[in-house]
């Protein structure tokens, strides 16, 4: 094992080095823009350290983190690791059922509760005998302490240092079913993953990230936190979605992730002010493309941008294809919590269209013999907590993790995903079909922001979608029959493509909107095949018979 610095001494060489730089940018309800300082930061973690040092908790305890992304999220979890603690956080949107489940399974002792929507709903998920702390930005309701309560510790004098292989904290995974799994990371996982990937992205003082994706997912853990202590980068926070174009305005960013989702919206929100043939001519123009390109991404906040990373989920090829031609090339991501999301990276003027791109540096990759995608690096993780079962399951002899994910390499070593294992089905004729593929091919139609292909024991796969904003107002006005048109002549095109056994009998037009508030998604926005399966189950039969290739289900 390489000997990295660990997070903790990283933040206090930052923090000596220089104290009154900014570090952290919050938003506050108010429209006020509070700042806060490394010696802040510093400050605050060290006395709310002190207090939970002074609580009957055994060292290595779990405490909890129940917030939306806010400066105290990271705060907070900096002084659950000077405390000698594990942190362990819980996505802001839980039922408070799945809330109980993960204090209770975590034996979290404490909770610090921060931004949330629906604090009412999920309270009752807190077990007996856990304290609740409300940190600064927090809902009406009461808590048993208050950071300001644990501010007026006094801060501690040491710098603990925890060691490589000591737990740093576990992380529930959303999961499209049952359960969540709590994968166990430690200092040296973090370490790797962070000084790794700040060499990789050349990451500096001198770049901004703005975070909005749930700081409890790993991707945003390591692209966020990691990020600021290894590089020294600037944190600047999302306040809502109301306010959303003004956060990232304010930030303008340098480096960007994303889920495709999130750039399907964005570029969603410009064709709904500007038509698309409309776009795709002005950019088509050589020197009226460029400047045309250059306002759209200042427009959206994105153009300070050097490094646009996309991950967590596939990305269709036409919307790289989209955001190139704005001048903005999007670099796709692949990797999971089990690995702290570091596994492959395209590098920038390597783009193959339909792969992801080569291996991180430090990352050993094979394909096995069932084509499961499988690797290795310091960055994997310890294994599930009270689960060694399931960490045999995922981990091989030689330690390589088991992705799930189908896949093959060439010669560049360029990785392309071709399903997940267990995603695959079978239909009535005994035929294997891997939905990923077929879905991608789907979504180079804009007009479609959500799609699901099914087919389980049918005699031929459907495809179960959702339209985007803009097309459900054409849906409802004069526009329906041009837009039904539009989308039999995607599927002719996407069939076309497609081995028999694989071709869509239809599409499927729902008037839901698959949301994680409504269980559809899960919280990193990954469609839950399952719940959809369930939801319109019944329906597939009649659906079938029907053979239309266009159908509306209102």
């Amino acid at each position: 094992m390489t000997a990295y610095q660990m997070p903790l001494d990283i933040f206090y060489e930052r923090e000596a080095r220089h104290p009154n730089k900014r570090f952290m940018v919050q938003p506050q309800a108010d429209g006020r823009v509070e700042e806060l300082t490394w010696s802040e930061v510093g400050e605050q973690a060290r006395r709310a350290a002190n207090w939970l040092r002074g609580q009957d908790i055994e060292q290595g305890s779990r405490i909890a983190i129940i917030s939306k992304n806010c400066a105290h999220w990271i705060i907070a979890d900096l002084a659950i690791w000077m405390a000698g603690m594990v942190s362990v956080p819980l996505y802001p949107n839980l039922t408070a059922e799945s809330v109980r489940q993960v204090l209770e399974h975590s034996e979290s002792k404490v909770a610090f509760i921060g931004k949330l929507d629906d604090w009412e709903a999920m309270a009752p998920g807190i077990p007996e005998g856990v304290q609740c702390v409300g940190l600064p930005l927090r809902p009406e309701g009461r808590f048993d302490l208050l950071w300001s309560d644990l501010q007026a510790s006094t801060p501690i004098r040491d710098n603990p240092s925890p060691a490589a292989d000591q737990l740093a904290t576990i992380i529930y995974t959303s999961g499209t079913t049952g359960m969540p799994k709590g994968v166990m990371h430690n200092f040296n996982n973090f370490a790797f993953t962070a000084t790794q990937g700040r060499e990789l992205f050349a990451v500096s003082e001198s770049d901004r990230v703005l975070s909005y994706l749930p700081l409890c997912h790993v991707a945003e853990r390591s692209f966020v936190e990691m990020s600021s202590l290894y590089g020294g980068v600037e944190i600047y926070f999302a306040q809502s979605l109301d306010t959303f174009v003004e956060d990232i305005r304010r930030a303008r960013p340098t480096i960007f992730f994303a889920v495709p989702r999130i750039w399907t919206k964005f570029q969603m929100g410009v064709l709904a002010k500007m038509p698309a043939k409309r776009l795709d001519f002005l950019l088509s123009l050589p020197l009226v493309g460029r400047m045309i390109g250059r306002k759209v991404l200042a427009g959206l906040g994105l153009d300070a941008v050097r490094f646009a990373l996309s991950g967590a989920a596939p990305t269709p090829a036409a919307l790289f294809s989209w955001y190139r031609r704005l001048g903005l090339e999007l670099l796709e991501v692949y990797g999971m919590t089990e690995n702290c999301g570091y596994s492959h990276v395209c590098r920038p003027g390597k783009v193959k269209p339909g792969w992801i791109g080569q291996n991180c540096p430090g990352v050993e990759v094979r394909i096995s013999d069932e084509g499961e995608v499988l690797v290795r690096s310091e960055a994997t993780m310890q294994g599930y907590f009270k689960e060694p079962g399931k960490t045999a399951e995922a981990l091989t002899l030689d330690g390589s993790l088991r992705t799930g994910d189908k896949g093959e390499q060439d010669a560049e070593g360029n990785l392309r995903l071709t399903g997940r294992i267990k995603e695959i089905f079978k239909t009535s004729k005994g035929k294997f079909v891997a939905p990923a593929p077929i879905e991608n091919r789907m979504a180079t139609e804009t007009r479609l922001e959500q799609i699901c292909v099914v087919g389980e024991g049918m005699v031929q796969p459907l495809a179960i979608c959702v339209l985007s904003e803009t097309a459900r107002a054409e849906a409802d006005g004069a526009g329906r029959a041009a837009l039904e048109a539009s989308l039999k002549a995607l599927l002719a095109q996407v069939n076309g493509s497609l081995d028999k056994h694989e071709q869509l009998r239809g599409m499927v037009l729902v008037k839901d909107v698959w949301a994680v508030e409504n269980g559809f998604l899960t919280p990193t926005l990954k469609i839950k095949r399952a719940v959809i399966e369930s939801s319109y189950g019944k329906h597939f039969e009649d659906w079938l018979q029907r053979c239309d290739a266009v159908l509306w289900h209102e």
